[in-house]
């Protein structure tokens, strides 16, 4: 600690006012105790929590600091004569306590003590907040550890040779013992590093570097059959991109052929199959809650996804238009029903475009499971059949106009909710294909009070029941 050495001179005799004004620019709340403790009064000079401090003056001080602070405040109270150090006191405060930097000074031949205190709210929710996203940080990075060890293993376990390969370069960064394996050949050539196409015969890698291609441009997948080196035998391949870091990357994913016919003339099944892989129409199959199994690359593509593999293991209802309420409508008259044809609704893509669609689904039974599968098609580019619904909104808006002058504006604003309600109601009916139950749930609503709308505005017979 340094003194000012030319006080006197430069400073002149503070007076009392001066002395005060002083006190509240260098702390936030100053205190003067008694010889025994008590606080005989204090000035609060910043911006502080609420605090009851009208009822502090004749307190102990002591008896309103914590039980941890009141050490630190008997040996502030030893050096109030030297002035030093700054210690940091906790005062009971509701709902919460309250930190404060604290410095005792005791002028010679006073029996006063005064005590100032600079609030640390802000800091100790700063800290608090540094420590919440430490902890954080921690828990992400561990998370990130545990399924990079999950990724390692299943990499190199994994029986289906696997290689990730820079889309811009060609470069292989990564391989698995499986594909050092199958396509390394017994030369021992290795993978990491060297540009891909390797271990293939010229014909083979050239298709192989045409399917590369058309991949990098369309974000596709891509499979083919391919010869490898030295008559090693044939095997085939998938090809799919991804995107890490802004970069892109192209998974390689290579196992042996099965001996049978080749691709001309595949089984009709099998043709099939290529047929819904490949085909203009999105096709999803998914489990009985609508979690996503398998999608051929048009789902991908409508989807705006890097590869399958992202949309695996997904609610279908991630990409459906009203979410939580379509793909509930379905899955609802699937099981009534077995099929639904042409459900008009929208599927949003990950980067946020929106294409109109038209579902058909189906319930396919397999083994002892039974699972679902969809048809979506594009139909944004369909021209759109007028029906009556514009003709009957102009009519009813001219109806509405007429009012005006006739009727109070609350009144209009009735008519104009009720025919909004009606409209609504005709919609959820017409695209649940009339079944109140699933109608009431895209609505929000309950089937009673569906039911009760219905009479109101003579949509139902009132014989019918809400059971019917």
């Amino acid at each position: 600690m340094r003194p000012f050495e030319q006080a006197e001179a430069l400073l002149g005799d503070l007076t009392t006012p001066a002395f005060v004004r002083l006190l509240a620019a260098a702390s936030d709340l100053s205190l003067i105790l008694g010889e025994d403790g008590r606080i005989l009064d204090l000035a609060c000079g910043g911006t502080l929590p609420p605090l009851p401090l009208d009822d502090w003056i004749g307190q102990n001080w002591n008896t309103l600091l914590t039980s941890d602070s009141q050490p630190k405040a008997l040996e502030l109270m030893r050096d109030a004569e030297q002035a030093q150090p700054w210690r940091q006191l906790n005062f009971e405060a509701s709902p919460a306590t309250w930190a404060a930097l604290c410095l005792a000074v005791r002028t010679p031949g006073s029996p006063h003590t005064l005590v100032m205190a600079r609030d640390l709210s802000t800091q100790s929710g700063l800290q608090q907040r540094l420590v919440q996203a430490q902890q954080a940080m921690e828990r992400d990075y561990w998370s990130f550890r545990q399924a990079e060890t999950r990724y390692r293993h299943l990499f190199h376990v994994a029986q289906e040779a696997v290689l990730v390969v820079d889309a811009g370069t060609s470069k292989v960064l990564e391989a698995n013992p499986a594909a050092q394996q199958l396509i390394g050949g017994p030369a021992g050539r290795p993978l990491v590093g060297a540009s891909f196409p390797i271990g293939f015969d010229q014909r083979s890698a050239e298709r192989v570097t045409d399917a590369l291609a058309s991949v990098r441009v369309t974000g596709g997948l891509q499979r083919l059959r391919a010869e490898l080196a030295g008559a090693a035998g044939e095997v085939e391949i998938g090809l799919s991109t991804y995107r890490q870091e802004g970069t892109s990357h192209l998974l390689v994913r290579a196992w042996p052929a099965t001996a049978g016919q080749a691709d001309e003339t595949l089984p009709t099944h099998a043709m099939l199959l290529t047929l819904a892989r490949s085909g203009p129409d999105a096709l999803v199959v998914t489990d009985l809650e609508g979690r996503v199994l398998s999608a051929n690359g048009a789902f991908v593509e409508l989807a705006q996804l890097g590869a399958e593999d992202q949309a695996r293991g997904q609610s279908l209802d991630r990409w459906l238009g009203r979410s939580g309420v379509d793909l509930s409508v379905l899955i609802s008259n699937l099981r009534q029903r077995g099929a639904v044809r042409l459900f008009g609704t929208t599927l949003r893509g990950e980067f946020g475009a929106s294409t109109d669609v038209e579902i058909s689904a189906t319930v396919v039974p397999h083994g002892e499971h039974s699972y679902l599968g969809f048809t979506i098609r594009d139909v944004g580019r369909r021209l759109r059949a007028e029906g009556n619904r514009p003709a009957d909104m102009e009519r009813a808006v001219g109806k509405l106009t007429e009012l005006v002058g006739r009727l109070p504006l609350k009144a209009i604003v009735g008519e104009t909710s009720d025919l909004i309600e009606r409209m609504c109601i005709e919609a959820a009916l017409e695209l649940t294909r009339d079944n109140r139950a699933s109608a009431a749930e895209m609505l929000g609503l309950s089937r009673q009070s569906l039911y009760v709308k219905l009479r109101r505005h003579n949509m139902v017979d009132s014989s019918v029941s809400p059971d019917n």
